[in-house]
């Protein structure tokens, strides 16, 4: 009895996986991390729920005029939303990445063959459909109960979107960069937390921004959160409440330079500090 055998065929490099896969192990991912951020009930409460609690009681309690046509209310709503914006990334990743290094998750990931920017992916998917249901809702309590006025045009609009994206761009990247800081899983909430707290009160979200000493001024405007709230108060506050502003407008691009700027340093910071593990793992 003989046997054929049929020629080997060439053996040849393996294609790089197509747009339509990495898009797949992107969503993936994605989905992942979003059913994970919602069995975390503590998460949810306080990502999407703080910046709700917030409005509801500032906004019943306050209710005065702080210039001609804006009222309090319109005023701390927009820094809410820039709140919500940071509350969704740069504190919830500078939180929730440190545990996942120190459970090892992270260490295990390294060690699949899936590439490495997937994992990160997946955390920006997760924080960018965060923020819009957080905006969403923030935007629906507001108008339903406090009669903020939407945008009318489709500039403002334009510039809602452009002011969150790059906002949320800059937290996301700081937040990751800052979850390095973190030794053990417990401090992550003890190194971002106060962080996160004190730039709200030093960057006009609970107090106007002009009523604050002139250097409180001067060092929140070296970090992205007083630019994301001045941007959205060019959104929703009329263009009259401009001239209360420190540099006597809305300086919209300032706010885009700033806010770039900032992307950047958070790149740089995540490329130069980011660990996959913890110290005692080496």
């Amino acid at each position: 009895m003989t046997t054929t055998t049929t020629p080997a065929e060439p053996v040849t490099a393996a294609a790089p996986p197509r747009r339509s896969g990495r898009t797949g192990l992107a969503l993936r991912q994605g989905r992942l991390e979003i059913r994970q951020f919602l069995r975390s009930r503590e998460s949810v409460v306080f990502t999407l729920g703080f910046p709700l609690i917030m409005v509801l009681i500032f906004a019943s309690i306050f209710d005065e005029e702080i210039a001609p046509g804006v009222s309090y209310t319109q005023y701390f709503i927009t820094g809410m939303i820039a709140t919500g914006l940071m509350t969704v990334s740069f504190q919830n990743l500078g939180i929730w990445i440190p545990i996942e290094r120190d459970r090892g998750v992270l260490k295990r990931y390294r060690g699949t063959p899936m590439p490495k920017w997937v994992w990160f992916a997946g955390k920006v998917i997760m924080v960018l459909v965060t923020s819009v249901v957080m905006t969403a809702l923030l935007l629906a309590v507001s108008v339903t109960l406090f009669d903020l006025n939407l945008p009318s045009t489709t500039t403002a609009w334009l510039t809602f979107g452009w002011v969150s994206a790059l906002g949320v761009t800059a937290c996301t990247l700081c937040g990751i960069a800052i979850s390095s800081l973190a030794r053990t899983a417990r401090s992550g909430s003890a190194v971002v937390t106060p962080v996160a707290l004190v730039l709200q009160f030093i960057s006009g979200v609970f107090f106007v921004f002009t009523n604050l000493p002139s250097w409180m001024q001067q060092v929140a405007a070296l970090f992205p959160l007083k630019w994301m709230c001045q941007g959205l108060r060019a959104v929703f506050l009329p263009e009259s409440f401009g001239a209360d502003e420190p540099g006597g407008s809305f300086e919209l691009t300032r706010v885009a330079v700033v806010l770039a700027i900032w992307c950047v340093i958070g790149l740089v910071l995540c490329l130069t500090t980011f660990r996959w593990t913890t110290r005692r793992d080496g």
